[in-house]
């Protein structure tokens, strides 16, 4: 079964607009967990204005599960996980100036850039993962930089899978098989929700863990958490 991380950027963002700390994010990833969840994500930014680095200390304490960190490798962020070791990070190419993760990496204009950054991650002994779009020409790059996975973006698959799910899911299929044969694991991130998740997870062969969070937290606020994550469980059992 595919695991499910829930990212709780959306829960920190609710309680920076009001101060103080409510909702508690620890809370909420504590919630998550017990409620069926096989990972938490967070992706602190340069300004916090989400999620904070205090956030990623505090959840390493409590976090039983998968902690994955996901974000640009800029000095900053750099000395954050290797203090924190979590059990994975995702690299993300985003500008500070992006609302949201809006492209992957350029795997071979970054290869030496991104081998200097993994190798020291994995010398720690953290896994991992960089940001691809789908792409299968990038992905022997990105196994050259030495990463364990690549977590595909799939705003593309989401933006068109209404539309044609068969052509929106293509690239992909054949990014992810690129993927197996270069030695690599597969994760898959952004725009996934109910409607579309189930298609992508049947049809992505070695699919090891979708990151999911502003649909996620955003239907638990209409259906409660609990519910929402074993919805979500659902989509993702063969």
């Amino acid at each position: 079964m595919t695991k499910l991380s829930v990212n709780i950027n959306k829960i920190a963002v609710l309680r920076n607009s009001r101060g103080g700390n409510l909702p508690d994010v620890v809370l909420a990833a504590q919630n998550a967990e017990r409620f069926g969840a096989q990972g938490i994500t967070v992706h602190p930014r340069p300004d916090e204005r989400h999620i904070r680095y205090k956030d990623v200390y505090d959840l390493k304490r409590v976090v039983t599960t998968e902690f994955n960190i996901e974000g640009n490798p800029i000095g900053k962020f750099i000395d954050l996980v290797l203090d924190v070791a979590p059990d994975q990070v995702t690299l993300v190419p985003d500008s500070p100036e992006a609302i949201t993760s809006n492209a992957g990496w350029d795997a071979r204009a970054n290869e030496k850039f991104l081998m200097e950054v993994i190798a020291r991650f994995k010398a720690k002994g953290i896994r991992t993962s960089i940001f691809l779009d789908p792409d299968p020409a990038m992905v022997p790059y990105a196994a050259k930089c030495g990463a364990d996975r690549i977590e595909l973006y799939t705003e593309g698959y989401a933006a068109r899978y209404e539309a044609d799910p068969a052509a929106a899911l293509a690239p992909y299929l054949e990014t992810a098989i690129a993927a197996q044969h270069n030695g690599l694991g597969v994760n898959a991130g952004h725009d996934l929700n109910l409607d579309n998740l189930k298609y992508f997870s049947d049809h992505v062969p070695g699919l090891l863990e979708v990151s999911i969070g502003h649909a996620l937290i955003s239907d638990a606020i209409y259906l409660g958490l609990d519910n929402t994550i074993q919805l979500y469980l659902r989509c993702l059992k063969k």
